[in-house]
């Protein structure tokens, strides 16, 4: 039975951080709320236009300490964001491109599509 137990565990954590399809959204604003809450971002993939700024609204619903900050590493952007309340992070994406967006540890993934 615990071998049983483990086996799903198991199952559920690969179908979680590698096979879930997240949350996609296409800008139609220069504004979109990002929810971080229970382990993802939504939207998780967020496609935008190049040289056209967009402002995103991170709220942050997830008291862990991993959803403290959001790290966009390859554009060198990162914000802190408090605990139950909007966090504004405006760019103006000059190249396209995907980049990744991240929490410190790595376990909250998103991706920003510019084209």
């Amino acid at each position: 039975m615990a071998n049983l137990l483990a086996l799903l565990l198991i199952g559920f954590i690969v179908w979680w951080f590698w096979l879930a399809k997240p949350s996609r959204r296409k800008a139609v604003t220069d504004s979109i709320d990002v929810i971080v809450d229970g382990g993802v971002y939504t939207p998780a993939v967020i496609e935008v236009t190049q040289d056209k700024p967009v402002i995103l609204n991170f709220i942050r619903r997830d008291a862990s300490p991993c959803a403290e900050k959001v790290i966009f590493a390859e554009m060198d952007v990162s914000a802190d964001l408090p605990l139950d309340q909007e966090k504004k992070l405006e760019l103006n994406p000059h190249q396209k491109g995907e980049f990744d967006f991240t929490c410190q540890m790595g376990m909250y993934r998103g991706k920003l599509i510019v084209k």
